[in-house]
């Protein structure tokens, strides 16, 4: 026998065993199967090269759907007398909670929303992203944002109200889908299942989350962001080296000022002020 003739014998054979493993192992479609005596070898190649592109096709899936469904979420709760607690998100976005909140959220948001989950009372400052909507998860709406500033009170299903402090606001029941939307200036609530928008006029409901503050593992330069924002009274420059340092802590009746002095001390770091001007620098 020629050489040629025992390779493609022994590959012939190959093939068969293959195909016998593949035919008991319910892997070939049933026509395949019934006329598997009269496929040609390179039709025979064909066939098992597609039924192992399908399982490996079926192979990345289930891996993808796995990965996918394993998004890591964590919890903040914010107990009952206790500060505001102050959070920065992955994306920049800023929430304080209230007494008495909880807040789930994914340790990284996703390509094409960043969804939140609340119950109580919060005030958001949403990064701009127009690609990517901020989406606030109740009991009783759905809130999304592109960026803007807003406070949130839903203890439950019944009680919810919204004030927007700049930006716009989209409100959905979940009980009839109905939408509002909500510009700086104005408040949304849901009473007896109804979502109306009223005026407003009074914008001190965002004092009231910096009397008592505190902050876990927060980066300095977020907080001195957090400062600058809330207040006219004075503005933060913070050297960039330090940005990264880490801060956990509570300030309970502390004016801006005064909150960025304790910092400092802590910290051992430099602080200049000129007029309404601090800055803060390395230790000399």
């Amino acid at each position: 026998m020629s050489i040629k003739k025992e390779r493609d014998r022994i590959t012939d054979q190959a093939w068969n065993n293959l195909h016998k493993r593949f035919e008991q192992d319910n892997l070939l479609p049933v026509e395949a199967a019934s006329r598997r005596t009269i496929l040609h070898p390179f039709t025979k190649k064909a066939v098992y090269a597609a039924v192992l592109l399908c399982l490996i096709v079926s192979v990345f899936v289930w891996m993808y759907d796995r990965n996918t469904s394993e998004t890591e979420f964590l919890t903040l709760h914010n107990g009952k007398g206790e500060p505001t607690l102050i959070t920065t998100f992955e994306d920049g976005s800023v929430v304080y909670l209230s007494e008495q909140t909880s807040l789930e959220y994914p340790a990284r948001f996703a390509e094409d929303k960043r969804e939140v989950f609340l119950q109580g009372n919060a005030f958001f400052e949403v990064s701009g992203n127009v690609e990517r909507p901020f989406i606030i998860d109740t009991k009783s709406t759905l809130i999304e944002v592109r960026g803007t500033a807003f406070n949130i009170k839903s203890q439950d299903e019944t009680r919810f109200s919204l004030s927007v402090r700049n930006g716009e606001v989209k409100v959905t029941s979940k009980k009839d889908g109905k939408s509002v939307r909500v510009k700086a200036g104005e408040m949304a609530t849901l009473h007896s299942d109804v979502l109306q928008t009223l005026q407003i006029n009074n914008f001190d409901f965002f004092n009231e989350y910096l009397t008592n503050v505190s902050f876990k593992d927060q980066s300095l330069s977020d907080i001195v962001r957090i400062i600058n924002e809330s207040t006219n009274s004075i503005h933060v420059k913070l050297s960039p080296e330090l940005g990264d340092r880490l801060i956990t802590g509570t300030f309970s009746n502390t004016s801006h000022d005064t909150m960025v002095e304790l910092i400092c001390t802590v910290l051992n770091l430099q602080l200049v002020r000129r007029q309404n001007i601090m800055y803060i620098a390395p230790p000399q």
